[in-house]
């Protein structure tokens, strides 16, 4: 174990809590918990006669003088993703809502902690209980026709007894660890956290969720009051007040993922708390009756979880109590746990108690994890929430000589060594567990990030679930906007299963991907359907006209990858200029217009975009990006060509300046975009124009003088068609270039050309470019001077379904093209940001 692990005071034996989740009255998550527990929230809410009328409450039962209209409702208690978990809609539907909440509560706490089973490499063990069946003799059972159609067996197995609780999830999620239910009424789920250490200890598994869940049905009902009964006779719960005289039951599911601390650690993990220790126990015969509690054997239990923690009761400074409210049982609860503290300490009044029990009622077998992830927040935020419905002590409670005082308002928790906390929770029928609970280990200062811009990605089975996780996402963004967007783009990545609905964005602030999230901006926020695990990557690169001034200035100063291949290409370049191209790609502030000017120039321009792709090319290589295959349009297969190992990176760069410099010295020409199919558009090429590319369906492009091509303009625009001219000075692609063929073959002629090591889509045939024909000065002669025919060479590309293809260069132009030709907007990505974004 690391020696700072070590410093911190952690052993072997801890347990640390690295993922929570939790459905609570008032609380939908943990996040929404917190928030009520230190607002001094009470989730216990008094019905309307309207909503117990609908619930199914009679007239009469609600008149009577002792009939309470309180619960602490469960909100969407009936709800369930079902398609999610793989149910179909009748299985959902007889699945007891409780199971259906402990399925949601345990993956949520998954993710909580990062640990997505398919990527833990360990056994998963799932420890958990939950409440009485109510739903399936509610529910279930009155339905006669279900009943006779499935038959009493399978409804009773599939999806609503106890037995099946752990053991569900143990299945949908393939966990191979232990899968165990635990029923110890009230106190369950908190001895569910006890086994599922020990069998973490043992190592009988490698991480273990635990928890429980009750859910009461019928929902939003309230009770009848009885005197000397555990219910309380106003609809509130008065912990150790001079007004207990009972609890309010609710309905809610939480669940804890545990791991063994050092693993924990070691694995960076988030860590909420650790777990020093905890036992259980059970009174035995030793009380009044089997339903009382018992001082002794509560005590047994709390000072043995403090020895196995190896504290003293002097370092407890909070308890969270079971505090049903109840006359007799809290004095009982107190005395024991004053019995306990004395056997280490004679301390008066140092240890604050409180119940949560106030807030959200009696959870039942759900209560004591409910309580646990109550302490554990209050460590993780260094404050204790107020425990609401006190306001003078229960006179049976001798707090004056007692360790303890109740926590009854939001206190910050001071202390000058770790925090440490007591989780109690007592189970009718005698069985009693308490835990001990430690803050966690500071965490050491995380290297920052050289990288600015952080990927943000999000999964989900359906496009519904999407939004709403995008809108979850933002909300905590901005709630934590000292949380390392790093980090969270890595556990985003790395700590979630990857779901088939698919999002992703780039954001360099909390703010900024709070905001795309929530906008969706499709220039910036890209949705798409997954495509396989490893689908096939097409590089696009672009000819001329796509430079901007500046472009690629953020990867030039965060990237060493792409800034060292950007100087070796310049560093190449430079000795043929008699100008200072960084200049005019990287401009002084004020000087980006005539900047901007310049870069017009084909000899200026070429070749800066060319170093740029192959530079962007390369980076995105060095991050395990590798193409199946490679297009370019008309310049751009060039680029393509050096990345394929057709020519160096030197000779390459050099060839590009000259067809630049070239460019600068033929005639002046142009060129016309034209809404047409090849077909309907040859008619009209006439005299001294020739069909310079087809670039899709629809869409193709003329060059040649200008005179000619406002003629044609004019003459289609007659017939209805409206044409654009391109911003260029030059009739690429046609009969104006012939005059510089002759030097651009001389050039091929002299430097090597090799086979290519990946396939080249052919702008000229639209097929795999062969060896024989990469390694000819012919074909890139007409290359130059033929017909781009880029609708062809996609055609051959979209023949194999779910490529994605990446724009390997400056602007938007091969996306646009690429999704002319039919490739979905999901499967188009731009490897470079513009400059608007």
């Amino acid at each position: 174990m690391r020696d700072d692990i070590l410093d911190q005071g952690i052993s072997d034996t801890d347990i640390a809590v690295v993922g929570m989740a939790a459905h609570l009255p008032g609380a939908a998550n943990i996040g929404e918990y917190w928030r009520n527990l230190v607002a001094g929230v009470e989730s216990i809410r008094v019905l309307s006669d309207e909503e117990l009328l609908a619930a199914g409450e009679s007239a009469v039962r609600i008149a009577k003088p002792n009939y309470v209209p309180s619960a602490a409702v469960l909100d969407g208690f009936a709800d369930f993703d079902a398609d999610f978990f793989g149910f179909s809609p009748k299985e959902a539907a007889i699945l007891d809502p409780q199971h259906r909440h402990f399925l949601e509560v345990a993956w949520e706490a998954l993710e909580n902690a990062g640990h997505p089973p398919e990527k833990f490499t360990g056994a998963i063990g799932v420890y958990a209980g939950c409440g009485a069946g109510s739903y399936f003799y509610f529910n279930l059972c009155s339905n006669r026709d279900l009943v006779d159609q499935t038959g009493m067996f399978l409804l009773r197995h599939t999806g609503n007894d106890k037995d099946f609780l752990a053991t569900r999830v143990s299945h949908i999620f393939d966990l191979k660890g232990p899968s165990i239910n635990l029923q110890t009424a009230c106190s369950t789920s908190l001895v569910a956290v006890h086994f599922a250490t020990q069998a973490l200890l043992n190592g009988e598994c490698d991480m273990a969720l635990a928890g429980g869940v009750t859910i009461e049905l019928p929902q939003k009902r309230g009770y009848l009051f009885t005197e000397g009964e555990i219910l309380s006779p106003d609809g509130h719960c008065h912990a150790f007040d001079h007004r207990a005289q009972g609890t309010v039951f609710g309905s809610g599911a939480g669940c804890v993922v545990l791991r063994r601390a050092k693993d924990a650690i070691r694995d960076g993990d988030h860590i909420w708390a650790i777990l020093k220790g905890s036992a259980v126990n059970n009174d035995g015969a030793a009380k009044a009756g089997y339903l009382a509690p018992s001082v002794d054997g509560q005590a047994r239990c709390i000072a043995e979880a403090q020895a196995v923690a190896g504290i003293d009761a002097g370092q407890v400074s909070y308890v969270e109590c079971h505090g049903t409210g109840t006359y007799l049982g809290d004095p009982i609860e107190v005395a024991a746990l004053t019995a306990a503290f004395r056997k280490t300490s004679d301390a008066v009044g140092s240890c604050r108690i409180g119940s949560v029990k106030t807030n959200i009622g009696h959870l039942d077998t759900a209560a004591g994890v409910a309580s646990l992830i109550k302490v554990a927040l209050a460590l993780h935020h260094r404050q204790l929430p107020p425990s609401l419905g006190y306001e003078a002590p229960n006179p049976s409670i001798d707090f004056e000589s007692s360790p303890f005082g109740v926590n009854d308002r939001l206190t910050d928790w001071q202390s000058e060594r770790p925090r440490v906390a007591g989780v109690n929770s007592l189970g009718v029928g005698g069985t009693n567990a308490h835990a001990v609970l430690q803050e966690a280990p500071a965490r050491g200062e995380g290297g920052e990030s050289l990288w600015p811009f952080q990927p943000i990605v999000l999964s989900a089975k359906s496009r519904g679930a999407l939004d709403a996780g995008a809108t979850r996402l933002a909300a905590h963004l901005r709630e934590n906007p000292a949380q390392d967007l790093a980090d969270v783009a890595y556990t985003l990545k790395e700590g979630r299963r990857a779901f088939d609905k698919r999002r992703v964005l780039v954001a360099e602030s909390h703010e900024e991907a709070a905001h795309l999230l929530a906008g969706g901006d499709p220039r910036r926020v890209f949705s798409h359907d997954f495509l396989g695990e490893n689908p096939e990557v097409v590089f696009m690169f672009p000819g001329g006209g796509a430079q901007y001034v500046g472009m690629a200035r953020d990867l030039y100063e965060t990237e060493p990858v792409f800034a060292d291949w950007m100087d070796q290409g310049l560093a190449i370049l430079q000795p043929k200029l008699d100008y200072d191209i960084r200049a005019l790609w990287l401009p002084k502030p004020g000087l980006e217009a005539t900047a901007a000017e310049r870069l017009k120039k084909p000899s200026v321009q070429l070749p800066l975009i060319m170093i740029t792709e192959y530079a962007l090319a390369q980076l995105y290589i060095s991050w395990g990006v590798t193409p199946a295959a490679l297009v370019g349009h008309s310049m751009g297969e060039n680029t393509a060509a050096c990345l394929a190992g057709v020519l160096s990176f030197e000779d390459c760069i050099g060839l590009i300046h000259l067809r630049g410099s070239l460019f600068d010295t033929i005639a002046p020409g142009g060129m016309l975009s034209v809404p047409m199919d090849e077909a309907a558009l040859r008619p009209w090429i006439a005299g001294d124009l020739d069909l310079a590319s087809v670039n899709a369906p629809g869409l193709c492009v003329i060059s040649g003088p200008d005179a000619a091509l406002d003629g044609l303009a004019a003459q289609l625009l007659a017939e209805g068609v409206e044409t654009s001219r391109i911003a260029i000075d030059i009739a690429a692609h046609s009969r104006m270039l012939e005059p510089i063929l002759g030097r651009f073959g001389d050039y091929l002629r002299r430097i090597t050309l090799s086979p290519p090591r990946l396939p080249i889509i052919s702008n000229r045939s639209g097929q795999v470019l062969s060896d024989a024909e990469a390694v000819s000065p012919d074909y890139w002669v007409a290359h130059l001077r033929n017909t781009v025919n880029f609708r062809a060479c996609m055609a051959m590309l979209t023949a194999e379904a779910g490529r994605v293809y990446m724009e390997m260069g400056p602007g938007r132009t091969m996306s646009s093209l690429a999704q002319a030709n039919g490739v979905a907007a999901g499967q188009v990505i731009p490897a470079l940001r513009h400059p608007e974004q």
